[in-house]
């Protein structure tokens, strides 16, 4: 199985995509692509959700299209998806592809730590209401709240803590099975 790997953070060293650079490393047989062009994606607008498509939204879609399963980290920004990542989702809504993220099996992780007020139960929320507007086959077993600090992330840039390891480990095989 082909999983991409998307993380809802602008941020450099943000430990959502250090989660997802740590899945990659740990994928184990399976082949994982992490999407690093969420800040490169114009702002939706359905005017533009025609071909040609803009380069970057292009690109996004050839990725899922490609995928047999999406796993997404984000954080939580004031209660709800950061706007880059819904940008992101909202360029998913109208790709009417046979092989877009439409009854793709799909997963998220939420790295939200304990400063976070809701501990990213808004943003979890948040994204499952959208995944299962969009059509997307949502794999509960993949849907993993598993909160960190980011003294977590190594010198590597990878996560440390076992548990959270183990936990996007078990998201990426159920992924996987859910794949077939």
């Amino acid at each position: 199985m082909d999983a991409l790997l998307i993380s809802g953070s602008t941020r450099a060293a943000s430990t959502n995509t250090a989660m997802l650079r740590t899945v990659a490393a740990l994928a184990d047989g399976l082949t994982t692509e992490l999407h690093t062009d969420l800040a490169a994606l114009p702002a939706f607008n359905p005017d533009d959700d025609r071909d040609p498509l803009p380069g970057a939204v292009a690109g996004l879609r050839t990725r899922i299209h490609a995928a047999g399963a999406v796993l997404f980290c984000t954080p939580e920004y004031a209660g709800a998806l950061p706007g880059a990542f819904k940008n992101l989702l909202d360029w998913t809504v109208g790709d009417a592809e046979p092989d877009s993220i439409h009854a793709k099996p799909v997963g998220w992780l939420n790295v939200s730590g304990p400063a976070a007020p809701s501990g990213g139960a808004d943003a979890h929320d948040s994204l499952a209401k959208v995944m299962r507007y969009v059509g997307a086959n949502v794999v509960e077993a993949a849907c993993l709240r598993l909160p960190l600090t980011r003294d977590a992330v190594g010198t590597d840039g990878l996560i440390t803590d076992r548990e959270a390891r183990a936990g996007a480990l078990a998201a990426l095989r159920a992924l996987r099975d859910a794949a077939g």
